[in-house]
C-alpha cells in the first residue's frame, strides 16, 4: 500500500503517488494524528517519513485494518470500524453479530486493543452485540521469499524472510470456523455509510442464492439416497446452475455433496488481478473456477485482460452437508495452483510463493456460482491513494 512511498525514502526521487499525497494530504483520516507529530517547517521527506515510519504514524508497517481509512468529523475511521458497521447492516441474527478477523501474530495485541476501544461504543450506537474472534495465519504455511534474481530474501539484520503464503492459507482458518453461512470478503475492501446500499443490497442477494442453492442440492441428494430421484433432472441442474459439464451419472451425488460458494463478480475495468474461466479439471469435468495471471501462461495472458470480469469482491460459503456436518475443508483444494507472486518488503522488490489462492485453488472443488454485482461494491486500497475515490470519501 505504501511502496511509492518506501521508494521515495529510499531514492530521494519524486513519484506521481507521492505527489498526489502531499497534494491532498488534509484529506487523508490520518491527517490530523499527522499534524499533531510533524516537526515545523516539514519537507516532503519529513511528511512521507512520519506517515510509514515507527518515528511516525508507522502506517507503512502496520497491518490496514489498523489504519484511518474514512474522516468522520471526529478522529478518523479505521478498517477494521468500518467491517463492524457492515456487519451490523447484513449479518446481524438475534441481536448479534458473528465476525472473524485473521491477524499476523505481531499484531494481535494492537487489535485487540482497538477492537475493545471501539466495539462498546458500537454496541451502544447499534443496540447489537457484536461477538469477534481472532485467529492467526498458521505459521507452518508461512514460505521462504527471494529476490528478483532468486536468491534468499534477507531482512536488514541477515536473518531469512519467511512470509505468509498468500491468502490461500485461510483455507486452514476457514476451516476452524463453524457457521451456517460465511461472508468472506478483503480487510480493504470497506467503504463509507454513504457510498454503502449496494454492498449491503448485494451482499443479502448472495446469500439468498445461496440459501436458495443449498435448499435445492439437500433435496435431489436425499431424493437420490432414497431411489426416488430424477436423474436428467439433477443433471440439468448441474449443467445450469453449478456450472459444471462432461461429468457421468455416477459422479452426480458426489458433485452434489460439496462445499458452495457463491460469488459476487464486477465488471473487468482493467484492474490487476485475475477473473473466472472455465477450466478442464483432472477428473475430465469442466467446472467455472476463479484464474489468478500466475497461472496463465505468458504467451495466453491476453486471454485474462479479454474476460469481461474481474476477480470475486465478496464470497458467501455454505461449510455443511446435507447432515449438517461440517465439510472439512481441505479436502477440496486443487494443490497444483500455487503460484510465484511479486511482493515488496520497505520498497524493495521479492518473489514470493504463494499456496492455492483462497477462492481460485483453495476452493477448486467446490460447487460454484458466479453473480455479477456493480462495481460500487468493490472500493479497495490497494495503494494509499486510493483512499481519495469516491468510496472512500467523507462519511455522512
Amino acid at each position: 500500500m505504501f511502496k511509492d512511498l518506501f521508494e521515495f525514502l529510499n531514492t530521494n526521487t519524486m513519484n506521481q503517488t507521492v505527489q498526489t499525497v502531499l497534494d491532498n494530504l488534509s484529506n487523508f483520516a490520518f491527517y490530523n494524528d499527522l499534524q499533531q507529530i510533524l516537526p515545523p517547517d516539514a519537507t516532503a521527506h519529513d511528511i512521507i517519513k512520519h506517515i510509514i515510519d515507527d518515528s511516525g504514524l508507522n502506517y507503512g508497517n502496520l497491518p490496514k485494518g489498523l489504519l484511518k481509512f474514512h474522516n468522520d468529523n471526529k478522529s478518523g475511521i479505521t478498517a477494521v470500524a468500518e467491517h463492524l458497521c457492515e456487519g451490523a447492516q447484513y449479518a446481524e441474527s438475534n441481536g448479534i453479530v458473528n465476525i472473524h478477523f485473521t491477524v499476523s501474530p505481531e499484531h494481535i495485541s494492537a487489535f485487540t486493543e482497538l477492537l475493545n476501544t471501539i466495539v462498546p461504543q458500537y454496541e451502544s450506537a447499534t443496540g447489537i452485540q457484536y461477538k469477534i474472534n481472532l485467529s492467526t495465519q498458521k505459521p507452518e504455511t508461512d514460505t521462504i521469499a527471494v529476490t528478483p534474481d532468486n536468491t534468499p530474501f534477507r531482512n536488514s539484520d541477515g536473518t531469512l524472510l519467511f512470509r505468509p503464503a498468500g491468502h490461500g492459507a485461510l483455507i486452514e482458518n476457514l476451516n476452524d470456523l463453524d457457521a451456517d453461512i460465511i461472508f468472506i470478503k478483503n480487510i480493504d475492501n470497506v467503504c463509507t455509510n454513504n457510498t454503502r446500499s449496494d454492498t449491503i443490497l448485494y451482499k443479502k442477494l448472495l446469500a439468498g442464492i445461496a440459501i436458495q442453492t443449498q435448499k435445492q442440492i439437500f433435496k435431489y441428494i436425499h431424493a437420490i439416497d432414497s431411489g426416488t430421484a430424477d436423474i436428467t433432472e439433477i443433471q440439468q441442474y448441474i449443467s445450469d446452475n453449478l456450472g459444471i459439464r462432461n461429468f457421468d451419472t455416477s459422479q452426480i451425488r458426489n458433485i452434489l455433496n460439496r462445499p458452495l460458494r457463491v460469488c459476487g463478480m464486477i465488471k473487468n475495468t482493467g484492474a490487476p488481478g485475475g477473473g473466472p474461466f472455465w477450466t478442464q479439471n483432472t477428473d475430465g469435468t469442466i467446472s467455472l473456477q476463479i484464474v489468478e495471471p500466475g497461472q496463465i501462461a505468458p504467451e495466453s495472458i491476453s486471454v485474462l485482460h479479454q474476460g469481461q470480469y474481474f476477480n470475486p469482491v465478496d464470497l458467501v460459503c455454505m461449510t455443511h452437508d446435507y447432515t449438517g456436518k461440517k465439510f472439512d475443508l481441505s479436502q477440496y483444494i486443487d494443490k497444483s495452483t500455487g503460484f510465484i507472486s511479486t511482493k515488496s518488503k520497505n520498497g524493495h522488490d521479492l518473489r514470493a510463493m504463494e499456496r492455492p489462492g483462497l477462492w481460485n485453488g483453495a476452493m477448486s472443488k467446490w460447487n460454484t456460482i458466479f453473480v455479477e454485482v456493480p462495481n460500487t461494491t468493490f472500493t479497495p486500497a490497494k495503494v494509499v491513494t486510493d483512499l481519495l475515490k469516491d468510496g472512500h470519501k467523507h462519511n455522512k
